[in-house]
């Protein structure tokens, strides 16, 4: 096992690490909308959160040596299900035609407040 450290992805908020990488996967931990160089959430808008999880997680998968492209799975945790399609629009230009598994789930509460997180695994092709 390998683990995966971006400094254009926000640092661990706690004992894990931003991704890990085992057999040709790469295993995301979940990305909220904190901004890299400062650890602040970015917005209180689901929208602008949402993009910036993208980033966030872009940022992991390229530490890796991967793309979207390689994502084969995607986790997506929602305080409100009523801003599944507000999330599901951004959600669909990061990947553009790229149609991986994915699954969404509404939970009571993510940290630090965060209205959206998600996490991703990736295959490996290097």
């Amino acid at each position: 096992m390998k683990c995966i450290h971006s400094e254009h992805a926000p640092k661990a908020v706690g004992p894990y690490s931003q991704a890990v990488e085992h057999q040709g996967l790469l295993y995301t931990s979940g990305q909220i909308g904190l901004i890299p160089e400062t650890g602040v959430m970015i917005a209180d808008d689901v929208e602008a959160q949402t993009e910036q999880v993208t980033r966030n997680l872009s940022a992991v998968l390229q530490a890796a040596e991967a793309t979207t492209d390689d994502i084969l799975k995607v986790t997506i945790f929602l305080t409100d299900m009523a801003d599944f399609p507000k999330v599901n629009t951004i959600y669909a230009a990061w990947l553009g035609t790229h149609r991986p598994a994915r699954a969404t789930v509404a939970v009571a509460a993510l940290p630090l407040g965060a209205k959206v997180e998600m996490d991703v695994t990736a295959r490996l092709t290097r």
